[in-house]
């Protein structure tokens, strides 16, 4: 099981793995890392071509052919690179978990977002069918004043009632 410990250079032994595929890539192997043999992991990883295997007690040249060093060459548990006490094994679970929650972190706040939305539009919406029921309400009132001002004029005049004129119409 891995301890925050364990974690704690996880990211400067990521970059590493990076920067040494970019080199690996741009850079002749060498034998360099056959000369470390029968020294120490921290001997041999002070060159960052080297994959240092537990079990053989080996120094031997990063495979860049393979994106992890085969079973045969080192057992994933045995193998160590940039770090002594990080095998390959926990590197990858640990990129596995990490890439997990950053996976699950995103989709929890893509969702977050969308309901916000949501709910921020639904607010508005009902904003302003507030402000339209309110602008009736208000034109309503109007109209009943316009009418009541009208008929005290007709009943003012004389002009309430049936209109003589209106069957000819």
């Amino acid at each position: 099981m891995m301890d925050l410990r364990s974690l704690v250079g996880l990211p400067a032994v990521l970059l590493l793995f990076g920067v040494v595929a970019v080199f690996a890539q741009t850079a002749a192997p060498s034998p360099v890392c056959e000369t470390k043999n029968g020294t120490s992991c921290e001997e041999c990883l002070m060159i960052v071509t080297c994959l240092w295997c537990q079990k053989t007690k080996m120094c031997i040249t990063y495979p860049v052919s393979t994106i992890l060093p085969p079973h045969a060459l080192c057992p994933l548990n045995d193998a160590r690179w940039g770090r002594c006490w990080v095998n390959f094994q926990s590197l990858i679970i640990a990129m596995a978990v990490v890439g997990g929650v950053i996976i699950i972190a995103f989709l929890v706040c893509l969702f977050c977002c969308c309901k916000c939305e949501h709910i921020g539009s639904t607010r508005f919406d009902a904003k302003m069918e507030r402000r339209t029921n309110k602008m009736k309400g208000k034109q309503e009132e109007r109209k009943a004043e316009m009418k009541m001002r009208h008929e005290e004029i007709r009943t003012k005049y004389g002009l309430s009632g049936s209109n003589p004129y209106s069957k000819f119409s």
